[in-house]
């Protein structure tokens, strides 16, 4: 990735939701991508509580849970924000904390946000059912790790036990999937 380092200009950012043992326990996998090269920039696992109609049974069952999303998306842009250019472009969802991250450690960049839409099918919300996803690099990616990582995929007896060994898990993949895209990149046919 060194070789990149202040050539993106271009990024898009999402938020990937699974789960530790339980729907109740879930966690945010918070991920970055080259625009243009369609390269993982960064992948960073943190815990969230629970939310919607899960929320009050997860607080009876597992108490309450820390939410370190905060902390998880501090250190996606500090990996990230050495690799981009400084008037890099940021698309987004309209997710309410990338805005001040954005700001904090891309302070001359440009965040372009798009509402969120709905899956196409059930179980394919990665997959938009509109004639143009403006997200569709992230979308893409994350319904690749979705595809090939079979503990995050929803319906499963596969889970997360330690959020740690996901995240590992979620470092060789992306080592994997970026130097497939380098070497296809690289090679003249």
């Amino acid at each position: 990735m060194n070789q990149f380092k202040g050539r993106i200009h271009n990024i898009q950012i999402d938020d990937l939701i699974t789960k530790e043992n339980s729907k109740c326990k879930p966690l945010s996998v918070s991920i970055a991508v080259d625009e243009d090269r369609r390269l993982i920039l960064g992948l960073e696992v943190s815990q969230i509580p629970a939310f919607g109609l899960l929320a009050k049974n997860a607080v009876k069952k597992y108490g309450l849970r820390k939410d370190e999303h905060f902390k998880g998306l501090t250190r996606l842009f500090q990996k990230i924000s050495p690799l981009v250019s400084s008037e890099v472009l940021v698309k987004s969802d309209e997710h309410q904390r990338y805005p001040g991250f954005i700001s904090a450690y891309l302070p001359r960049a440009k965040h372009k946000t798009f509402p969120s839409e709905r899956g196409c099918i059930v179980g394919q919300g990665e997959l938009k059912k509109v004639n143009f996803d403006p997200l569709f690099i992230i979308n893409h990616t994350c319904a690749l790790l979705r595809a090939n990582i079979n503990r995050l995929i929803r319906k499963t007896w596969c889970t997360t036990k330690d959020p740690a060994r996901l995240k590992d898990h979620l470092d060789i993949f992306m080592y994997f999937h970026n130097q497939n895209l380098l070497k296809k990149a690289l090679t003249p046919f």
